[in-house]
């Protein structure tokens, strides 16, 4: 499922680049900081559903893939508390036509899972030694 979750929002990101940067140029960031997640965001998810892809690389690609969903979580967040005064969203896919209010809960879910997977992961690794 994560895999799936990063390789469609990257790939909906690189597909409509221009929007993406649209998008972007609405959050509150410096133009500089926009310039950065343009590509730093897309790459570094399809970095965690490529990881994710192989065994030897899937622990990595679990706490990549955690760390992502937590700091998009986070930006949420202080989205729902009007911490921010312009909120567009970024996302890409069919998480872009969310509320906010469910992409807090689609991203719950994600993290969850992630954190479950890191859990089990670390326990099958403490079992096999």
């Amino acid at each position: 499922m994560l895999i799936l979750l990063w390789a469609t929002t990257a790939a909906s990101k690189l597909g409509n680049l221009n929007g993406f940067q649209s998008d972007l140029d609405k959050q509150v960031f410096t133009k500089t900081f926009n310039g950065i997640l343009l590509y730093a965001v897309p790459i570094a998810e399809l970095v965690a559903a490529a990881l994710l892809t192989f065994e030897k690389t899937r622990f990595v690609g679990l706490a990549v893939s955690l760390f992502l969903i937590s700091a998009f979580t986070a930006y949420i967040i202080l989205t729902l508390s009007g911490f921010f005064n312009k909120v567009p969203c970024s996302c890409g896919g069919v998480l872009k036509f969310l509320g906010w209010e469910a992409h807090l809960y689609f991203n719950l879910f994600f993290m969850v899972l992630s954190g479950s997977a890191i859990y089990i992961h670390a326990k099958r690794e403490v079992g096999d030694t």
